[in-house]
């Protein structure tokens, strides 16, 4: 006859949402539950992205970091996304696996 491993409850509690995870975090250590993590396969991507150096008036640049902070995006990213919304608003098709940031 073969014995059933009984499952041990975790002691890592149910949370109703991100902020009550993160809550739980900020005042306890990962290393007191490392026994319950389980590795995980992670796939990374090559090349997500190509660089540019653009250089801007000092006035358009502290009102374009104003609005991403307003947003809560990166800078960058925001960009990004005009770039994306003027090639398409002139006709070019974009990849529709493009990353979409919302508004």
């Amino acid at each position: 006859m073969t014995k059933k491993k009984t499952a041990i409850p975790s002691r890592i509690p149910e949370f109703a949402n991100r902020e009550e995870e993160a809550e739980f975090w900020d005042t306890h250590s990962t290393a007191d539950y490392e026994d319950e993590f389980k590795p995980v396969k992670v796939r990374v991507a090559k090349k997500l992205s190509e660089k540019v150096t653009i250089s801007l008036n000092p006035d358009i640049f502290k009102k374009a970091c104003s609005l991403a902070d307003e947003k809560g995006i990166p800078l960058a990213s925001m960009i990004d996304l005009w770039v994306m919304e003027r090639l398409e608003a002139e006709g070019i098709q974009m990849n529709p696996s493009a990353p979409h940031l919302p508004s």
